[in-house]
């Protein structure tokens, strides 16, 4: 992400750039506050034409000193980068001083001084709240590492932490399903392993056949 420097114009085209932009919104500002001002100080019937001419008598003047303010500005900050040779937060600091005592240097010595250093400490506050919001919005965002499973839980049921790439909760969970439902089948078709089973493999086929041929749900007539 760019910094507040190195994301505005150019040099030479900064003065202009920034003189334009501090007078439109020296002219926006001002047309809206003596707007208001002149709608509120005009006779009741007149108070659309009262704010109409306190924007076309004050709205052009503040525009135009808001264009100067700018316009110094954008002198000193370039003559800063050109003396410093780079650019940074001191710049506009030290430009925001300069323009604030150069303002004020027809009031005397110490109305130059205050205004200077009103101005650092303007600029000073801009910069670092814009430094701020660059740190802010250019932090990367940290998230939440995956909580691993204990090892006690990794050899559970007997199975090993890993059984063809399968992890141990999912081989455990097969296992005990596999369990459940073997028991489930065994208590079905009479628990256990018939002796059939142990003689031939036609024994068990036998007892299944056998108990599907059980009438289902039994009868219970008399005979």
């Amino acid at each position: 992400m760019a910094t507040p420097e190195t994301s505005r114009e150019p040099c030479p085209d900064r003065i202009l750039d920034d003189i334009g932009g501090a007078f439109g919104m020296g002219a926006v500002g001002g047309a809206a506050f003596h707007f208001l001002k002149g709608t509120y100080h005009s006779p009741k019937n007149e108070r659309l034409i009262g704010g109409s001419q306190a924007v076309r008598m004050n709205a052009p003047r503040v525009g135009g000193s808001f264009a100067v303010w700018g316009g110094l500005f954008s002198t000193f900050d370039c003559t800063m980068v050109y003396l410093r040779q780079k650019e940074d937060p001191w710049n506009s600091i030290i430009a925001g001083a300069a323009t604030g005592g150069f303002l004020q240097m027809r009031q005397g010595l110490g109305a130059a001084s205050r205004s200077a250093a009103f101005g650092g400490i303007l600029l000073a506050m801009i910069e670092g709240a814009g430094i701020m919001l660059n740190k802010l919005m250019s932090a990367p965002q940290n998230f939440p590492a995956m909580e691993e499973a204990p090892a006690s839980m990794a050899g559970l049921g007997g199975i090993p932490a890993g059984v063809g790439g399968i992890p141990a909760m999912e081989a455990a969970s097969d296992s005990s399903s596999s369990s459940s439902s073997s028991s489930w089948f065994g208590g079905m078709f009479g628990g256990g392993k018939p002796p059939e089973t142990a003689a031939g493999g036609g024994g068990a086929k036998t007892q299944v056949l056998e108990s599907f041929d059980a009438p289902s749900p039994p009868s219970f007539e008399y005979k």
